[in-house]
């Protein structure tokens, strides 16, 4: 049965592993006969103990993104998993966000791959998320300052990924902005009671008004595979 792209609910699968791992899991999304959209070279800026418990043991990191519909999402993170290239210690952590929560720019890029319109429409289980993803986008040289002040608001820790894409002299696009390379981006997993309050002392420490320059956003995730919420 062939799946209908205006009735199953799209997912944005994103895995952050490691280098020696992010082959494999390459390897997995070309075996499924998945393109990925997205990745990037990327450091974690959490405590080792932290690391250890998201099993992410080493602050170099690999973060895959692609747009799948939610039972193939479903299925990949499960493949990862069994591959071990998430959820074991030393290997990495991936989640899905709705798309419900996406920009306008990856509307387009599904609408040109798929040729029609294919945005998930309504809020349907945004309640019951229990995890959110914050992403801090300042200039180079202040990521350190976002987490200084995610942490003392109660976060964990967090990816940093630099503002030039690999193998590409093309800035980044995300949640359609241009991230030159002057920029860089922090990517934060959070209990979604803490969201608000992380977010809040992002804005006020790195915000547009101050030297960082930063714009702080916010999506739903609705699976975490692997790491301390993971199944």
């Amino acid at each position: 049965m062939l799946l209908n792209e205006k009735t199953v609910p799209l997912r944005i699968l994103v895995v952050i592993t490691m280098p020696r791992l992010a082959k494999k899991a390459v390897n997995l999304f070309h075996e499924g006969n998945i393109t990925l959209q997205y990745e990037w070279n990327a450091s974690g800026t959490a405590s080792s103990e932290m690391m250890d418990i998201l099993g992410l043991g080493t602050p170099e990191k690999r973060v895959l993104l692609t747009v799948l519909p939610k039972p193939f999402a479903d299925r990949m993170g499960r493949k990862l998993k069994e591959a071990a290239v998430i959820g074991t210690k030393n290997s990495g952590i991936a989640f899905t966000l709705p798309m419900s929560g996406a920009n306008h720019l990856l509307l387009q890029m599904l609408e040109a791959l798929q040729g029609e319109e294919t945005n998930e429409r309504g809020k349907s289980g945004m309640e019951d998320m229990k995890y959110a993803l914050i992403a801090a986008v300042v200039n180079q040289g202040y990521s350190e300052n976002v987490m200084e002040a995610a942490r003392g608001a109660g976060a964990g820790g967090g990816t940093v990924i630099p503002g030039r894409r690999t193998g590409s002299e093309e800035a980044i696009q995300f949640w359609g902005m241009s991230i030159q390379e002057e920029k860089e981006m922090i990517l934060i997993i959070t209990e979604q009671e803490n969201k608000l309050k992380i977010m809040q002392a992002i804005s006020a420490k790195c915000g547009l008004h101050s030297e960082a320059d930063g714009l702080v956003l916010s999506l739903p995730i609705d699976t975490v595979i692997g790491g301390n919420g993971g199944r």
